[in-house]
């Protein structure tokens, strides 16, 4: 089960286990669940889904809404979490034991350094992961993968993104961590690897 956003990172995903299936020796199915909130143009993912015969299912959830009414001060985390878990009782639910998430190394990084700056942690999501709620396996296949080298595949495919409809794009703390690392890779050009490095290697030795 893969959990289809509609951005360029979930739908590359898609698509390239989509192909996978036809050359992969391990067989397995693929289909795609998509938490659709309010303003969505869902036509794009089903048209898309429909030429590949990949089922699709669709969840109207008013996250945006809810996040407005709760005064949300971490709008991201809160929509992440949630969508999350609808997708993950979803693949449960239907017997998938597998939900596959499109994150990249750009994602991983943002977190460890967002979890650092505004917890207090050095951690971040896991290329794997177990979710003992609903008994199933998170996986992120693109999660060393670079967001540039993502858009570049996503513009040769020609796969139909679609935008969001979140008013808080631009405006949250991952946006302004986002800014933080693309002003330091101007002085430490091979900082994704610098952080990926530290992030596999924390030692209990060196905590205090």
């Amino acid at each position: 089960m893969v959990g289809l956003s509609g951005g360029k990172d979930s739908f590359l995903l898609l698509h390239a286990l989509h192909e996978l299936t036809r050359r992969s020796p391990v067989k397995f199915e693929v289909a795609a669940v998509t938490v659709g909130l309010t303003g969505m143009n869902l036509e794009p993912l089903r048209e898309y889904c429909d030429s590949k015969n990949i089922a699709l299912e669709i969840i109207s959830q008013p996250i945006i809404e809810i996040i407005k009414l709760r005064d949300e001060r971490s709008p991201c985390s809160f929509c992440a979490n949630m969508r999350r878990g609808i997708i993950s009782s979803f693949a449960s639910e239907h017997n998938f034991n597998k939900l596959a998430l499109g994150h990249t190394i750009d994602d991983a990084i943002e977190t460890f350094v967002m979890n650092i700056l505004y917890t207090g942690r050095a951690k971040s999501f896991k290329p794997v992961a177990f979710m003992s709620r609903t008994n199933v396996i998170v996986i992120r296949p693109l999660v060393l993968a670079s967001e540039n080298a993502i858009i570049d595949e996503v513009k040769r495919l020609e796969l139909p993104i679609i935008s969001s409809p979140c008013p808080f794009a631009g405006h949250t703390q991952r946006q302004k961590v986002r800014e933080l690392i693309a002003s330091l890779r101007n002085y430490i050009p091979d900082i994704n690897g610098k952080i990926l490095h530290a992030l596999m290697n924390i030692s209990q030795d060196d905590c205090w």
